[in-house]
């Protein structure tokens, strides 16, 4: 779950991390009100959306005084982005952030996040914050420092601290508080179940003070049950329509931007199956995980969301039958074409448990299903049959 920038300074702050003093506005009426609580003779005026690259977008404007930020608020509000993380059709901003604009001497990159292969916490520090990581990784990957620490109640140590921030070429009191911020994306990470936080840049300001100067955090879906806080600030109108319904079924679903239909019982074999379309010469439309025991209602829902996605021209269904029966599945993928009237090509394949049983329901439906002997046959079809 993703997070905008005004709430994940929130709660830098609530863990003393240092950052700029700002306000959030959900409409043009309440600048005036919330401007008064700034210091600052000059602002950054932020769109907030979940998504990078805004300011190459125009959602980033640094403002001169009072009136210029009223005017280009009102032109930042309702404006649809397009970055290139939103895609072609971009994201409406509807809230805006406002805060006093720092005079920055130097900019840094920083980040905290789950490393899943050493179950470790990674910290990836670089002097050139302020721009895409990525870009920085392919063209100059030497200007990325990484740190992997263990778990542990008190954090990293000094040592560990220093190794983290040594490329920042710090003086003795920015460490200290260099020290701090570290100690506090590190705590962030275990009470709150983020799985990263990514502060860029994180600057030094030429009154030689360290702000986090912008912050992105992504939390554990999986975790969220218990943070009932960090779910409150579950921003829908960021999120895919179809994602969020198919979060009201539990469905693990991704919107990709093919045109066939994957549904597919466990994420290894999704993502096999993602491989082998593209193989053939074609993309996938989503990732769709129904999970080991879905019920035939669940199944439904999934065969539904896929055919929501109108760019959808053909369905590939890919199901290995362990806990999850294929007699289910196919009864399910059944009720749901027929509701629904299918009309676009429909592969499936099925293995393991109660296979035959679900061919069977399949071949007596009356409809109009391509059956596949395994994944290599069912790919092949699917494709031959949109073109």
């Amino acid at each position: 779950m993703n997070i905008h920038e005004h709430q994940a300074k929130e709660i830098l702050k609530e863990f003393g991390a240092p950052v700029s003093n700002g306000v959030v506005v959900f409409s043009i009426d309440e600048i005036k009100e919330k401007i008064s609580k700034l210091n600052g003779k000059e602002f950054v005026l932020k769109a907030q959306i979940h998504a990078g690259g805004r300011g190459k977008a125009g959602g980033v404007k640094l403002i001169k005084n009072i009136s210029d930020l009223e005017s280009e608020a009102k032109q930042m509000m309702g404006k649809v982005l397009i970055t290139h993380q939103t895609g072609p059709e971009g994201k409406q901003v509807k809230r805006l952030y406002i805060e006093e604009a720092s005079d920055i001497l130097k900019e840094f990159y920083l980040s905290c996040l789950i490393d899943r292969e050493t179950s470790k916490i990674a910290f990836i520090s670089s002097t050139e914050g302020g721009m895409d990581i990525e870009k920085v990784a392919a063209e100059n990957p030497e200007k990325i420092i990484t740190n992997k620490i263990d778990l542990k109640k008190d954090g990293p140590n000094d040592s560990e601290i220093e190794k983290i921030i040594s490329t920042f070429q710090l003086n003795n009191n920015q460490k200290k508080k260099a020290a701090k911020i570290i100690k506090s994306l590190f705590e962030i990470i275990i009470k709150k179940d983020a799985s990263l936080i990514e502060i860029n840049p994180l600057i030094v300001t030429k009154k030689n003070e360290l702000i986090c100067l912008d912050a992105k955090m992504n939390f554990d879906d999986n975790a969220i049950f218990r943070r009932p806080e960090i779910l409150s600030l579950r921003d829908l109108n960021e999120e895919d329509p179809a994602e969020i319904e198919a979060s009201k079924h539990d469905l693990a679903y991704i919107k990709l931007n093919g045109s066939i239909g994957c549904m597919v019982n466990g994420a290894g074999l999704a993502m096999a199956t993602m491989d082998i379309i593209k193989l053939y010469g074609k993309e996938p439309a989503n990732f769709l995980d129904v999970g080991g025991g879905a019920s035939k209602e669940k199944v439904a829902a999934a065969f539904k969301l896929i055919l929501s996605d109108k760019n959808v021209k053909g369905i590939l269904i890919n199901i290995f039958g362990g806990i999850m029966r294929c007699d289910v599945l196919a009864q399910g993928v059944v009720d749901a074409a027929k509701e629904i009237n299918l009309s676009v090509p429909l592969v499936v394949r099925l293995a393991g448990t109660n296979f035959k049983e679900g061919k069977q329901i399949l071949d007596k439906s009356n409809l109009k299903i391509l059956s596949a002997s395994d994944l290599n046959d069912a790919a092949k079809k699917i494709v031959e049959a949109i073109k």
